[in-house]
């Protein structure tokens, strides 16, 4: 059996995907990535289920500080995800475009976005490119309620 790679990346892209800002601290080290593949896992406990990039910085950092954050962006925040998607050399710089406080858990939840939540990682599976991540949703921050921004209004594509 012989997968169609044209079919399959035409199908997989039609998965919708919120954009998040997923915020990480390890020590005094912030960083953040913006975070397209999100998806609520429970009601009780409230999860959230995020697949990270295996060799990125903030991958390494949710597995050894067992923390994150998930900042919901307003559906006209573009140029703010774009910042956050774009390769970067240092840790934290990304977070001089968006001004955030520390949550109760020392993550960063933005001050201009729909709100955020913190978590703290309860599972993962490490498979393929990405790791699945398990977060169980311990603060929530609602900032002003408003359309979330989503990937197939950017006209960017992530997948497939």
């Amino acid at each position: 059996m012989t997968l169609n790679a044209d079919a399959k990346k035409v199908l997989l892209r039609k998965i919708p995907h919120g954009l998040f800002i997923c915020g990480v601290r390890e020590g005094d080290q912030v960083n953040g990535f913006t975070a397209s593949w999100v998806t609520q896992g429970s009601f009780e406990p409230p999860l959230v289920v995020m697949a990270v990039r295996s060799d990125s910085t903030s991958h390494g950092m949710i597995e050894r500080s067992t923390r994150f954050s998930l900042n919901v962006l307003r559906a006209d925040q573009k140029d703010l995800a774009a910042v956050f998607f774009k390769p970067q050399a240092g840790v934290g710089g990304r977070f001089d475009a968006a001004p955030y406080d520390e949550g109760p858990l020392g993550l960063p939840l933005l001050k201009d976005a729909v709100g955020g939540v913190e978590c703290e990682l309860v599972g993962s599976v490490a498979h393929g490119d990405h790791t699945v991540f398990v977060g169980e949703v311990k603060t929530a921050t609602l900032i002003a309620d408003g359309e979330a921004l989503n990937l197939a209004s950017t006209g960017w594509n992530y997948g497939g």
